[in-house]
């Protein structure tokens, strides 16, 4: 029996970094964002996630609870949640305490991924985490303490400090990653494992291969369930999706030559903007990319997913023109629906 999945049998979802675009104001960033969640939930999309990133002129999700908390009023039944929340710059007992009162909002609709990068550089990790001097490596301890205010039971002992709201709550929480620490700490708890291959693609394959060795049955899952990530911007032709691209492509430029900006409109030639080295980088870190026509962006998706066997995909697209993201993220919807109708 063949194990190949096609597009109709896995869920799609949305990651929103809330681009603020140049000439924009985070105030439009979060309109836009509330405008595509609607969309994404009319469309059928299954989760609606939002990142943690700080001093990122570019990105207005710095308080991902808050604009989560955004987007679920603003929408009904699409499940909304972090693509993650860096637990190393927070107190557990904090996020129990936020996405407690979130799932007491909005119940059966939040899910909680954790990453355990900081999400921005040193200096800003030092002015939010003050007197902490985590790097991550204690991350096993800090998902430890936050799975057990939701469930005390995971501890021993009596528990003195409680998250209310949060105990008793049933948040699903997925772990996050961009290389195999993650992936093999999802597997050993047996939790979901979403993995980061729309900047990490050289590390898809040995990640998600890490998570299914390790991976063992637990309350939460039986079998191993992983979520991956992917650029996608599509558009009616190839020639508009790939120079509707040289956004993304100019917001990593910016990040290698350590200046991260606002989102730029589209330029006719990235080689212009870039050295060979530049180039070479840009091709390592973005190399997963699905760019192109319904055609296109259908025939690499599915081979997206033969290479990855991922049991569903999460789509981000960082695309300068409001109105342009709307329809990549359609035209994707629309793919998928043409394959439940076949």
């Amino acid at each position: 029996m063949s194990n190949t999945k096609r597009l109709s049998d896995i869920p799609f979802s949305v990651l929103d970094l809330s681009p603020i675009v140049e000439g924009g104001t985070p105030a439009d960033a979060f309109r836009n964002t509330l405008d595509l969640a609607r969309h994404a939930e009319k469309w059928g999309y299954t989760r609606y996630w939002l990142a943690e990133h700080h001093n990122m002129p570019g990105i207005a999700s710095s308080a991902t609870s808050v604009v989560i908390g955004y987007v679920a009023a603003g929408t009904s039944k699409i499940r909304v949640g972090s693509g993650g929340i860096m637990l190393p710059n927070h107190s557990p007992l904090v996020i129990a305490e936020q996405f407690g009162t979130l799932e007491s909002l909005f119940p059966g609709r939040i899910d909680l991924g954790l990453g355990r990068a900081p999400g921005t550089d040193q200096l800003t990790a030092h002015a939010l985490r003050r007197d902490s001097r985590s790097d991550g490596q204690d991350f096993p301890e800090q998902l430890a303490e936050l799975r057990s205010y939701f469930d005390p039971s995971l501890t021993s002992g009596v528990r003195r400090i409680r998250a209310i709201p949060g105990e008793g709550l049933n948040i699903p929480i997925w772990l996050l990653g961009s290389s195999g620490f993650s992936a093999q700490l999802a597997g050993q708890l047996g939790l979901p494992f979403a993995f980061a291959s729309h900047f990490s693609p050289e590390n898809t394959l040995p990640a998600l291969e890490l998570y299914r060795q390790s991976f063992r049955p637990s309350e939460v899952l039986d079998e191993p369930y992983a979520m991956v990530g992917v650029n996608v911007i599509a558009a009616d032709s190839d020639e508009k999706a790939r120079w509707l691209a040289t956004s993304l492509q100019q917001q990593f430029l910016n990040l290698i030559r350590n200046n991260p900006g606002k989102l730029q409109p589209p330029v006719e030639n990235i080689d212009e903007l870039c050295n060979e080295f530049e180039k070479a980088v840009l091709h390592k870190q973005l190399g997963s990319s699905i760019i192109g026509s319904p055609e296109t962006v259908k025939e690499k998706l599915q081979s997206f997913l033969d290479e990855t066997r991922a049991d569903e995909l999460m789509i981000t697209a960082q695309i300068f023109d409001h109105q342009s993201r709307l329809r990549s993220f359609e035209i994707v919807a629309e793919i998928i629906k043409k394959e439940n109708n076949a």
